[in-house]
């Protein structure tokens, strides 16, 4: 039995923020209030900190199986916990890709073993072939929580309306990646100033917002769950906020390094700055901020995507897309959204816990009696320079040495300590 005392327990799903203490027993919260007491229960002192529902991700890589040089749900599953997170939903182009049941449950099996809830999506398509669909009904029975091919966009649009009108017969969510690779250069960099420096033609937005634009339509036509994933472009939101004006059931997320720093970061951090979709300009962040202020863009979600130093360590067009991202969300979100006025706290904590656990149906991402005891304590005023000593297997991040605000103290799941600072 485990008493959090005096903390500012913020919860976004039912809007709670008061000075409140939390009593836990066993992987629920028994009570929430003030002045709690319970003799021999273990003693939380969250004085000064915020206590918030445990933080979902509900886009990262871990690269299991056939990727464990740069990850594995183990050492993903520390760096979650790092940081706060104590849901987090894999994506599914691994070697082999999460397609068939076997490989599904092969994966869930591992995911079992670690102290963080470990969830997966399995792959729209067989192998990622764009065309193939994959038996939605067995995959989901056999506990995928949606569907994505993300890495790899669908360029036949009749395929992905019919993917969409298969999932809106089993009521499960299509995650999508959207960059049409007809109208990129060098996938990783904004197509500008910065690549024509690097002397490269890059990836416009234009790739991005077309692709989102036609998936919307299609996701209005159809009826179904359509999550818009690592949105870049302004243009993109402008997209999505007007599909879900004519009712679309869409959603869309936005990863911290996206709403933190530009394509400029490419000339100063090299390959580790190198992302699908890419860094774009001040303009965009602008308009990713105005998506996240009104509720366009849903959720905040990391892209987790770990690579080693030799792979990173190339030039500019050979080089991996993708950056390693569970143990510098949070502090990107204080630092760069809360800090300087954009959002609350309330809010930012919303598209990290309530609504990323709305959009896949997850019973994770608040805070009440009878609920999970999945909780994180974090000071929100600290300052910390993140330091290259990630409990990740990869390091590869451009935030590398940055002042940013926010240290986690403790992340608590099902009951259990699983990070303490």
């Amino acid at each position: 039995m485990k008493l959090i005392k005096n903390g500012r327990v913020i919860d976004p799903k039912s809007q709670f923020d008061a000075i409140a203490d939390i009593l836990i027993d066993g992987q629920k919260i028994i009570a929430i209030g003030q002045d709690l007491v319970r003799e021999g229960a273990e003693i939380i002192d969250a004085t000064d900190k915020i206590v918030a529902p445990g933080l979902i991700d509900i886009h990262v890589h871990f690269r299991e199986p056939g990727q464990t040089h740069k990850e594995d749900i183990h050492t993903g599953s520390l760096a979650a916990a790092h940081g706060g997170f104590t849901t987090v939903v894999m994506m599914a182009n691994t070697n082999p890709t999460v397609s068939t049941v076997e490989t599904l449950t092969e994966v869930l099996s591992s995911a079992a073993r670690e102290s963080i809830h470990v969830k997966s999506v399995a792959t729209i398509t067989d192998k990622l072939d764009g065309q193939t669909l994959t038996n939605f009904e067995a995959l989901l029975d056999a506990g995928a929580v949606g569907f994505s091919d993300d890495g790899i966009p669908f360029t036949d649009a009749g395929q992905v309306r019919r993917a969409m009108q298969k999932a809106a017969a089993f009521d499960t969510v299509l995650a999508l990646h959207e960059e049409d690779p007809q109208l990129t250069g060098v996938l990783g960099i904004n197509d500008g100033a910065i690549a024509h420096q690097c002397g490269v033609t890059g990836a416009p937005t234009v790739s991005e917002y077309s692709m989102v634009a036609r998936d919307a339509m299609l996701a209005l036509d159809t009826k179904a769950r359509v999550h818009f994933q690592h949105l870049s472009a302004g243009e993109s939101v402008d997209v999505i906020r007007f599909a879900k004006s004519l009712g679309a059931q869409v959603t869309a997320e936005v990863t911290p390094q996206h709403f933190s720093i530009t394509e400029d970061a490419i000339l100063t951090h090299g390959t580790n700055a190198k992302l699908n979709p890419p860094l774009r300009r001040s303009s965009d962040i602008e308009k990713l901020i105005v998506g996240l202020q009104d509720g366009t863009i849903d959720v905040i979600a990391t892209d987790h995507a770990p690579h080693t130093h030799a792979e990173k360590d190339q030039e500019i067009t050979k080089a991996p897309s993708g950056m390693t991202g569970l143990e510098t969300s949070l502090s990107l979100g204080l630092t760069h959204l809360v800090a300087p006025g954009h959002l609350s706290l309330m809010s930012l904590l919303e598209k990290m816990t309530s609504n990323p656990a709305q959009v896949l149906h997850l019973d994770a991402g608040y805070l009440a009696e009878d609920g999970p005891a999945d909780l994180v304590i974090f000071d929100a005023d600290a300052v910390r320079e993140v330091a290259n000593d990630f409990a990740s297997k990869s390091s590869n991040s451009p935030f590398v040495c940055a002042q940013l605000q926010g240290v986690i103290a403790y992340t608590i799941c099902d009951g259990e300590i699983v990070y303490q600072a």
